[in-house]
C-alpha cells in the first residue's frame, strides 16, 4: 500500500506548547486556532506548563489538554502554605526543564506530527522535545529592535534557525527581522495575520447585564472598581466622554502616558473619563501614578474579563497607547464593534486603519495623545465621519482564508517528512 496514502488517511497531531491562559492577545490567537482548525483533519493537543489563567477553561473540548504543574487558582489562601507551594512548583518545573524526556514519557505519552510554539518564550520547550521527527514550527509575534527585548534576543536568533518553519503574525515583524538579521540562517516562513472572530465579538457585546457577564468576570476584588452589572447604568447616567483601552498592564502598552495625557485634559477643561481593562505587574505603579496625579474617579482600573466587549461597546471611544505591538487583535476588535480608534503607529496598525479615516494614528509620545484626545473629544464633524467610515469594515477580515494558510503550511510539512 502506498505509504502517503496511509500516512495522510489519519489525523496529523498537533502539539501546542504555551506558558499559560493568562488573558492575552496570543492566548486569543492560540484558542482561535484550537476552535477553527479541521476536526475531520487534525488531532489537536495543548501542553500548557502551568494551569493558569482566565482562559485555562476555553480550550474546546475536542482538544487534548495537559499540564506541567498547577495554577495559582489552585493553590491554599493561607500565605504561608501558597509560598510552599510556589517554590514546589518552580522546583517542578526546573527539573521538566532540565530533563525533557520526563514530559514526553510521563505526560504527554505519544508522539507528535508537527510541535508549535506559541511565543519565543515556547521556543526552547518546543526545539528541546525527545521527538527528533517532528516539524517545528514557531509563531513570532514581537519587534526585534526593541530595547528591552535586547537581553532575550541572542538566545531567540539561536532558536529561529532550528526551526522548520516560523510564522510571523505581521509583516513588520517580519521585515524587522530582517532588516536587523539579514543574515540569520532562516527557516521556511510566512506572514499569517491573527484570525478575528467576527459573529462571536457581536454576539458577546450584546451580553451586557446578563448572569453570564457575573458568572464569567475574572476581576480581582481589590480591582473591582468597576462591575459588569452597574457598569452600563452609570455610563448611561453619565454625559461625560470615555475612552476605554483593553490589555495587559505592561510598559510597554504605554498606559503610564495615557494617565499623563488624561490629567492634562482634566486640567486644561475637557472632562472625559479612562477605563482600563486588564490586570499585570505594571499596576501598582500605575496605581501610584494614579494617585499622584489626583486622578483615581476618572481613570479607572476595571481588571480583566472573560467578555470585555460590552464595555468596548458602551463607550465612546477606544485608544491604544502602546510603545509596541505586532498586529493587535484588540484593534480589529474595535473596529468590528465600530469604535473610533486612537492609536500608536506601531506594528502593522497602519495597515488596519486609515488616519483620520477609520481612525486616529499618532507616534508614542504622551503630547500626541493629548492632542488625539481632544480632538475627538471637541470635533464632533471628524468623529461622525469616522463612525460612518467603520459601517461595514468587518468585510477585511477575511478569516477562512487564513486558517486555510496554515492548514496548508502544516500539511505541507507533514508532505516533507514523508
Amino acid at each position: 500500500m502506498d505509504k502517503e496514502k496511509v500516512h495522510t488517511d489519519q489525523k496529523i497531531k498537533l502539539l501546542f506548547r504555551h506558558r499559560s491562559m493568562e488573558m492575552g492577545g496570543v492566548e486569543k490567537v492560540m484558542l482561535s486556532l484550537l476552535n477553527h482548525l479541521n476536526k475531520e483533519k487534525f488531532q489537536i493537543t495543548v501542553l500548557l506548563n502551568l494551569n493558569q489563567g482566565e482562559l485555562r477553561d476555553e480550550i474546546p473540548d475536542q482538544v487534548r489538554k495537559v499540564f506541567l504543574a498547577e495554577g495559582k487558582e489552585d493553590f491554599s489562601k493561607n500565605f504561608l502554605i501558597r509560598k510552599l507551594q510556589l517554590f514546589l512548583r518552580k522546583r517542578k518545573l526546573n527539573k521538566f526543564r532540565e530533563n525533557p524526556k520526563i514530559i514526553d514519557q510521563q505526560i504527554l505519552k505519544e508522539n507528535f506530527d508537527i510541535e508549535i510554539g506559541m511565543t519565543y518564550n515556547d521556543f526552547e520547550a518546543v526545539l528541546n522535545s525527545t521527538n527528533k521527527n517532528s516539524k517545528k514550527v514557531g509563531w513570532f509575534h514581537s519587534e526585534i529592535h526593541l530595547p528591552k527585548l535586547q537581553p532575550l534576543v541572542p538566545k531567540i536568533l539561536e532558536h529561529f534557525p532550528q526551526f522548520d518553519y516560523m510564522v510571523y503574525c505581521s509583516k513588520r515583524i517580519k521585515d524587522l527581522m530582517h532588516e536587523h538579521y539579514p543574515n540569520l540562517d532562516y527557516p521556511k516562513e510566512s506572514v499569517i495575520i491573527n484570525a478575528v472572530p467576527i459573529e462571536e465579538i457581536k454576539r458577546k457585546a450584546q451580553l451586557e447585564g446578563s448572569g453570564e457577564m457575573k458568572k464569567r468576570s475574572s476581576i480581582k476584588p481589590e480591582l473591582a472598581e468597576v462591575h459588569a452589572e452597574n457598569f452600563s447604568e452609570a455610563k448611561s447616567e453619565s454625559k461625560i466622554p470615555q475612552f476605554i483601552s483593553i490589555g495587559r498592564l505592561h510598559s510597554r502598552k504605554g498606559y503610564h502616558k495615557l494617565m499623563a495625557a488624561h490629567a492634562k485634559l482634566l486640567q486644561d477643561g475637557f472632562a472625559h473619563s479612562v477605563l482600563i481593562i486588564g490586570d499585570g505587574e505594571e499596576l501598582p505603579n500605575l496605581l501610584e501614578q494614579r494617585k499622584k496625579l489626583g486622578v483615581e474617579k476618572t481613570f479607572v482600573f476595571a481588571g480583566n474579563k472573560m467578555n470585555p466587549y460590552p464595555y468596548l461597546k458602551n463607550s465612546d471611544f477606544f485608544i491604544m497607547p502602546s510603545e509596541s505591538e505586532a498586529w493587535p487583535l484588540v484593534i480589529a476588535e474595535a473596529l468590528i464593534l465600530q469604535k473610533p480608534i486612537i492609536a500608536t503607529k506601531v506594528g502593522d496598525v497602519e495597515t488596519l486603519i486609515a488616519h483620520r479615516k477609520t481612525g486616529y494614528l499618532i507616534p508614542y509620545e504622551t503630547d500626541e495623545m493629548y492632542s488625539a484626545m481632544k480632538e475627538f473629544l471637541t470635533n464632533g464633524k471628524l468623529v461622525s465621519e469616522i463612525r460612518e467610515n467603520l459601517v461595514g469594515i468587518e468585510k477585511q477580515f477575511d478569516n477562512k482564508k487564513i486558517f486555510e494558510e496554515i492548514e496548508k503550511i502544516f500539511f505541507n510539512l507533514v508532505q516533507s517528512k514523508i
